[in-house]
């Protein structure tokens, strides 16, 4: 073979491999971007809401905020799994917010575990701004990071007594308060740093209310195990 046909060759085969490496970089992500869980057969099964009711404190009632946790997972395709909200109500029938989202364990929408168990999740702050990301695998902006629970740092129910913190049951957006917690620990006046779930209350349940202390309706959602979701 001549010197010619040589380059001639190698100029080909340069030219393959830079089309190639082109077409590598069009598809592959951009550097940092989050890898997506598999929704199918991986272990996503927590998340913030992206988006809340819109109607402040009136969340349907739990039945209403499970139903949006549903319809939000059944979005980035993680319909196949039983998802609750993360919300206590109060009364004679008072639900508790750990009693309502299974035994776990729980990871968010990049695989990351955010806790084993019942136990871990309320042992300290488990949740915070880096694995506290929306079904979308979206961070959440620090002026919404309020979030709805009704609860207290280890997920009950508060005595009637204590008064309403939970917006009627998740029913009102004019009677009550809500217990919220801040998903990115932000520290608190005394300098202390704030609960995931059990931070402080607001003024009111009205959307309005929410959005001056920084919080838009949003909450928590939380997969069951496979194998309770039929019971």
């Amino acid at each position: 073979m001549n010197t010619i046909s040589l380059n001639r060759q190698l100029t080909g085969l340069a030219a393959s491999v830079l089309v190639a490496a082109a077409a590598v970089a069009q598809t592959a992500p951009a550097p940092g971007t989050p890898a997506p869980a598999n929704r199918e057969v991986g272990p996503f099964s927590f998340f913030v809401t992206s988006v809340g009711s819109g109607k402040g404190g009136d969340l349907g009632g739990l039945a209403g905020a499970d139903a949006h946790c549903q319809k939000l997972a059944a979005a980035v395709g993680a319909g196949n799994r039983t998802w609750r909200a993360y919300l206590s109500t109060s009364g004679e029938q008072a639900m508790h917010a750990r009693d309502r989202i299974g035994t776990g364990p729980w990871h968010n929408a990049q695989g990351v575990q955010v806790a084993q168990d019942v136990t871990q999740l309320h042992e300290g702050n488990q949740i915070n701004a880096s694995t506290a990301l929306t079904e979308k695998g979206q961070s959440v902006h620090s002026s919404t990071h309020d979030m709805l629970t009704g609860s207290d740092e280890q997920g009950r129910a508060f005595a009637a007594s204590e008064g309403d913190r939970s917006c009627q049951n998740w029913t009102s957006n004019s009677r009550g308060s809500a217990m919220v917690g801040h998903h990115n620990l932000r520290r608190n006046m005394g300098g202390g740093v704030s609960s995931w779930n059990s931070a402080h209350t607001t003024s009111s349940c009205a959307r309005q209310t929410f959005w001056r202390t920084s919080g838009d309706g949003l909450f928590y959602c939380f997969a069951l195990p496979q194998q309770a979701a039929g019971r």
